[in-house]
């Protein structure tokens, strides 16, 4: 099969887009794990295929496939791609400032800010409210506080692992995240740096311990693992994603640390997120919404045959 493809990222985290309007694509996991590799294949954190919407109210349906062949219900980077494939093919009204996306967790409304051909270069999703009940994100962990608005979370529960115990704030935001914060990196273990005399978020063996947590029985449908640091100039993080791994930025997972940064007092709902790939700027507003504001980018296109 001859398959025509579109290469996008959202601050580094990047994406195989197929248009597959007509319905008629239906890709394996092989052939996704083909697609998604750097060496052999395109090379991508998951494949997105566009395809038409069964809600009247969403322009089209995003049906995300992580990188190792899994189905995602949502991405926060490659919803802001997908509003660009969108936008700069003309599926959008010229002249249009919004679009609501279709996907597994639902309507995605989007804000978007187009250059002097009319090609997308930025957009703000309304990612929607945090979830936080622990059935639901899901956590196997009863709830431990309460929110200033009296919901019921996860926060801070110690889990242990080969290298000491570590503590995790869980929320979801279409997908399960765990947020680790960090205060003291000189008092984590020798083992997870490369260089025991150098400590900090960018040497973190995040392939190591992400890929532990990423599986712990603590989170029954696996989860996103977040490692973060609070600074003066807003919130540094990395992330592990379920089915992925480590990517150079997450929407969803930006969404979910300014969550958990807020929940827990580090910070307050509105900071930049640095990510290896970029920042984000997230937005908890009072009616309970998470804001993602960020680029999106296309690299090329091209033809591959599977």
């Amino acid at each position: 099969m001859e398959l025509h493809f579109a290469k996008l990222h959202g601050t580094g985290n990047d994406f195989v887009f197929v248009d597959d309007f007509s319905r008629d694509i239906e890709l394996t996991a092989a052939q996704v794990r083909f697609l998604c590799d750097r060496h052999f294949g395109i090379g991508a954190d998951g494949v997105v295929l566009v395809r038409p919407s069964d809600d009247a109210d969403c322009i089209a349906h995003m049906h995300y496939i992580n990188a190792d062949g899994s189905l995602s219900q949502m991405c926060g980077n490659g919803v802001r791609c997908f509003a660009k494939y969108l936008v700069d093919r003309g599926y959008v009204p010229s002249g249009a400032k919004h679009l609501t996306a279709g996907t597994l967790a639902g309507p995605k409304p989007i804000s978007f800010e187009v250059d002097e051909n009319e090609k997308l270069v930025r957009a703000t999703v309304d990612m929607g409210h945090p979830v936080l009940d622990p059935a639901l994100v899901p956590v196997a962990s009863r709830a431990n506080a309460k929110s200033a608005q009296g919901v019921a979370y996860v926060r801070d529960v110690p889990v242990d692992s080969p290298w000491g115990t570590f503590s995790f704030t869980c929320a979801s935001m279409g997908n399960p995240h765990a947020v680790c914060f960090v205060d003291d990196w000189e008092a984590l273990p020798d083992a997870l740096f490369p260089d025991a005399a150098d400590k900090r978020l960018a040497t973190l063996d995040l392939d190591k311990v992400g890929a532990f947590y990423e599986r712990s029985p603590l989170f029954p449908e696996r989860a996103n693992i977040e490692f973060a640091a609070v600074g003066e100039e807003g919130i540094g993080m990395r992330v592990f994603e379920r089915g992925c791994g480590e990517t150079l930025a997450c929407g969803t997972g930006a969404c979910a640390v300014n969550v958990a940064a807020s929940l827990t007092g580090r910070a307050g709902r509105e900071n930049d997120l640095h990510l290896r790939g970029g920042t984000l700027h997230i937005v908890w507003n009072d009616d309970d919404h998470v804001l993602m504001t960020g680029p999106a980018t296309e690299v090329y296109q091209g033809t591959v045959e599977l």
